[in-house]
């Protein structure tokens, strides 16, 4: 990877030292509470032919991010946290070839063209890179839901990222390789931010700020010691209907007014989410979760004066309103939303049936799912991929 410095756009050089001051103390944190994983062993010898296959889970962002500071790395302006959701996963097989006369790739049964092929050669190639090898690829995966829609905001571009990293390393560098997150990160990253995290696993934090070196942003999992294996999330998939397309906030979202505070805010929330971790409250992850899906959505309906992405629909008012109404009945549960409209629900196991059964009341016909956090990205056989594919 490389070790240079990511790129600084000009009108937010006056925040890399606030933003680089705030990621260090996050640092010492992560530091005092022995979170930081190790840096990657030496590469492993490489083959110039294999196959593998992996298994990643989608993400739910806690504090959220939008806009990418350099594109080419795909560096985000501010640090962000998520849990991994077990509502879906990807499945994704890489198997490299000399006789393959190009990159190749299916994704859910169609071939991929285009800057959907572009995005998967560019994780192809740094794998490449490193390995010294020269050749192609040929990528199948799938997004395996068990809702029966899927929603905009389920997070499966992050999960496609982490499979496709692991699968990918895997089948050149082999299993040990493919198992070190904060490395796989590195290059999931590379195909969609996000998957940072969902190669990490569980609650996870991406290092991030204008100007950090590539090889120094990368994921770490905050819940190592099972501090959060009581929380349920209750997915509820909800479509876009303006078809909304998550780069087009990533590009509008630096324009808005809110969005250098929302920057310079993130250090202390952090710190902050880390400590919740540590005493087990699960209940600031979900206030924090909540809040800044208000200011995710604020940042990107401000971002534009003419064309304003407003990515919530009718239905996500009232799921946010009933929370509070929960709450007011003592039902401790919090709504979280990503670029899009699917809401994931945060409360504790024992709460779940409570929620469904609210949700259920609203009289919408929407559909719930409630699943465990999810681990990180995974090798699994090349049968059960197959299976799936």
């Amino acid at each position: 990877m490389p070790m240079h410095n990511s790129t600084i756009p000009k009108e937010f050089a006056d925040l890399v030292v606030p933003m680089r001051s705030a990621h260090e103390r996050i640092l010492a944190d992560l530091q005092h509470y022995q979170l930081v994983p190790p840096p990657p062993p030496s590469l492993p010898p490489a083959r110039v032919r294999g196959v593998a296959a992996a298994r990643a889970y989608p993400m739910q962002g806690v504090l959220k991010y939008h806009g990418l500071s350099d594109w080419a790395q795909r560096i985000a302006f501010l640090p962000s946290i998520s849990l991994n959701n077990t509502a879906a996963h990807t499945t994704t097989l890489v198997e490299f070839d000399p006789a393959l006369p190009a990159d190749s790739a299916v994704i859910g049964g169609i071939p991929a063209q285009g800057r959907e092929l572009e995005r998967v050669v560019t994780v192809l190639d740094a794998v490449r890179s490193l390995a010294g090898i020269t050749s192609h690829a040929r990528v199948v995966s799938r997004n395996v839901l068990r809702t029966r829609v899927a929603g905009k905001g389920l997070g499966t571009s992050a999960s496609a990222a982490a499979a496709l990293a692991c699968a990918a390393v895997g089948a050149i560098f082999g299993p040990e390789l493919a198992g070190h997150t904060r490395f796989l990160s590195t290059l999931a990253r590379l195909l969609a931010g996000s998957g940072c995290r969902s190669a990490a696993g569980g609650l996870a934090l991406w290092l991030s700020y204008p100007g950090i070196p590539p090889v120094e942003s990368y994921a770490v999992r905050l819940d190592q010691h099972h501090e959060l294996d009581d929380i349920a999330l209750i997915t509820v998939p909800i479509d876009s209907r303006i078809g909304l397309k998550t780069e087009q906030a990533h590009h509008d979202a630096p324009h808005s007014i809110f969005f250098r505070a929302w920057m310079l805010a993130r250090g202390d929330e952090v710190r902050e989410c880390i400590s919740a971790v540590r005493r087990g409250d699960w209940q600031t992850i979900g206030q924090l979760a909540e809040l800044d899906s208000m200011r995710l959505h604020g940042v990107t309906m401000s971002g534009s004066r003419e064309q304003r992405i407003i990515g919530w629909e009718p239905e996500n008012i009232t799921l946010f309103r009933l929370c509070n109404d929960l709450r007011a009945r003592g039902i401790p549960v919090y709504a979280s939303t990503d670029t899009g409209p699917t809401v994931v629900f945060i409360t504790q196991r024992e709460y779940a049936p409570a929620v469904t059964a609210a949700i259920a009341d609203l009289g919408l016909g929407l559909e719930t799912v409630i699943a465990p956090i999810g681990g990180p990205a995974h090798l699994i056989s090349v049968e059960e991929a197959l299976a799936e594919l």
